[in-house]
């Protein structure tokens, strides 16, 4: 049986553990606030009190961000993890596109060796490293997300809280993965892990400007687009996470993680994406 121990219970953890209650799995989500919403079929588990979830585990799958003093799940249960070998199969990193640093809007494919250039990814990437050396015991997937959106988190969302900011710096595109095709990709990384390590990008098929995005999703809503504001005079009010976004600029081909997987995303450009999340906001 299929025992998924999924650490993290955010947006991604959440899509995850729902999709994977929809094959049969046995789903167990450790996370830091048990008293979240339930997920109907899957145990939440105390991060203090997991010791016995992860030594139960066939598949492992990690949300949750390093800290500074590293990944919180080795830090803190590194033996569980290593004292089960025979029995869990595959372990899934979930990181980001953003271990690739600036390439100045070149294409970045699933062999470049990431050039972080920020704290926050440099501990991504130490990260990545110590759960690569888990690929002698089993199948160990780094995988890079790029932009996440989804219901309840996309530039609709956005637009109808009157949040919404159309920034112009021309020539910068980036990638976005729909929160499904994330929770979906995770399932097919499991159904095709053999061992060993891969690399693999969950990360759309167009990338786009992000004024160009809100535009569509302001069309979506009948409603104007806000105007169109210098990157230069939008910097002034940005918070140093925003300011590392906007100054980096890379494209991520994801043909290889595809023909990996056998898969082809629900929503492969935002468009797709954006038209569900609009149909969504329409539902009683």
């Amino acid at each position: 049986m299929t025992r998924l121990v999924i650490a993290g219970l955010g947006y991604t953890g959440r899509a995850a553990a729902v999709a994977a209650l929809q094959l049969g799995w046995s789903v167990t989500v450790v996370t830091r606030n048990p008293g979240q919403a339930a997920i109907p079929g899957a145990t939440l588990v105390a991060f203090d009190e997991a010791a016995a979830a992860l030594a139960d585990a066939t598949h492992l799958l990690l949300t949750a961000p390093p800290r500074g003093d590293g990944d919180p799940v080795l830090r803190r249960y590194r033996d569980s993890v290593l004292g089960v070998p025979r029995r869990l199969r595959w372990i899934g990193y979930l990181s980001t596109t953003g271990v690739y640093g600036d390439r100045g809007g070149a294409e970045v494919d699933e062999s470049a060796a990431p050039n972080p250039g920020s704290e926050r990814t440099r501990n991504r990437v130490t990260a990545e490293n110590a759960w690569c050396g888990f690929a002698g015991h089993c199948a160990v997937d780094l995988i890079r997300l790029a932009g996440i959106y989804g219901p309840g988190r996309s530039v609709i969302d956005d637009i109808m809280s009157g949040s919404a900011s159309r920034i112009e710096k021309p020539g910068h595109k980036f990638n976005r993965i729909h929160v499904e095709d994330i929770a979906h990709g995770v399932l097919a990384a499991i159904r095709t892990a053999t061992g060993g390590m891969r690399v693999l990008h969950f990360a759309d098929d167009e990338p786009a400007a992000s004024a160009d995005v809100i535009g569509y999703a302001a069309a979506l809503l009948g409603r104007e687009p806000p105007p169109l504001v210098p990157l230069r005079e939008a910097a002034l009010a940005m918070s140093p996470m925003a300011l590392s976004f906007w100054s980096e600029s890379r494209i991520i081909c994801n043909s290889a993680t595809k023909a990996r997987l056998g898969l082809a995303w629900r929503y492969p450009t935002y468009r797709e994406g954006l038209q569900a999340i609009f149909e969504g906001t329409k539902r009683p």
